[in-house]
C-alpha cells in the first residue's frame, strides 16, 4: 500500500520504520529538517520536508495516490486539517491520533476512519488498522502487544458450520489465539463458545492474541469455501 504519514515524531517515525519494513510504500511529512534528515538516513522512508497542512506538499507527498493516511502530528487542529485535504483527495483511509477526546466529533465530520489517544498502544493499534481493517480493536494488554479484537466471518467464509474444537485443532489457526465470544446480530445472541459450538457465516468473534496471531486467525476466519 502507498501510505502518508504527517508528522514525524515517536509515533509517526516509528510507525513509518515498521511500515517500511513491511515492505510498503512510506512517505512521511514533517517541518523539522533535523528530523527529516535523521528519518531519511535510518529508514527506507521517502522524507518530504515541509508542513501537511499545505496542499503543496501533500500533492509533492503524492497523496492522489494514496492507500491510507496517517496524522501524528502534536497539534489536533493540524491533524484534522491534513485529513480533510486527504478526504478532498478522495483518500479511502484516514487515520489519526487523537490528543484531545473533545475533539473526536471533529474528526469524524472530517472523515477520519479510526482515531486514538493512547499514546503507548497507539502504533500497534495503527499498524493493525492499516494492515487488517475489518478488524475491530477492544482492548489492550502488554503496552500494546497483544488485545482483544472482533472479525466478521464472511459470508462465504470455509469456517461457517466448523465448531470451536475443529477450528482450534487446524494447524492453520494460531494455537495461542483464542476464542471468547460470537456476537449473531439477527438474532441478538451473544455465546460464549464451548468446543462444540459452531461459528456461522455473519458472527462477530472476539479473539484474544498477539499482534502476529491475530493476523493469522483473521485470515483463517476469512479463508473462502
Amino acid at each position: 500500500m502507498y501510505i502518508i504519514i504527517a508528522g514525524a515524531g515517536l509515533v509517526g517515525g516509528n510507525l513509518g520504520e515498521r511500515l517500511t519494513e513491511s515492505k510498503h510504500d512510506v512517505v512521511v511529512i514533517d517541518q523539522d529538517p533535523v528530523v527529516c534528515e535523521r528519518l531519511a538516513a535510518t529508514s527506507g522512508a521517502l522524507v518530504v520536508c515541509g508542513s501537511a497542512t499545505d496542499i503543496d506538499i501533500v500533492e509533492q507527498a503524492g497523496i492522489s495516490k494514496a492507500d491510507v493516511v496517517v496524522a501524528t502530528m502534536r497539534v489536533d487542529a493540524d491533524n484534522l486539517a491534513f485529513a480533510l485535504l486527504a478526504k478532498s483527495y478522495s483518500v479511502p483511509r484516514v487515520i489519526a491520533r487523537m490528543r484531545d477526546p473533545r475533539y473526536e466529533t471533529a474528526y469524524r465530520e472530517a472523515g477520519v476512519t479510526a482515531t486514538s489517544h493512547i499514546v503507548n498502544v497507539f502504533v500497534n493499534q495503527l499498524l493493525l488498522e492499516i494492515d487488517e481493517p475489518h478488524l475491530r480493536q477492544i482492548a489492550t494488554f502488554g503496552a500494546g502487544k497483544a488485545a482483544i479484537v472482533v472479525d466478521t466471518v464472511p459470508d462465504d467464509a470455509a469456517v461457517s458450520g466448523k465448531t470451536v474444537s475443529e477450528i482450534a485443532a487446524d494447524p492453520s489457526f494460531p494455537e495461542a489465539c483464542v476464542i471468547t465470544g460470537l456476537y449473531r446480530g439477527e438474532a441478538e445472541e451473544f455465546v460464549i463458545p464451548r468446543g462444540q459450538a459452531q461459528v456461522l457465516a455473519g458472527d462477530r468473534v472476539f479473539l484474544v492474541a498477539n499482534r502476529a496471531d491475530l493476523r493469522r486467525a483473521s485470515k483463517f476466519l476469512h479463508r473462502k469455501g
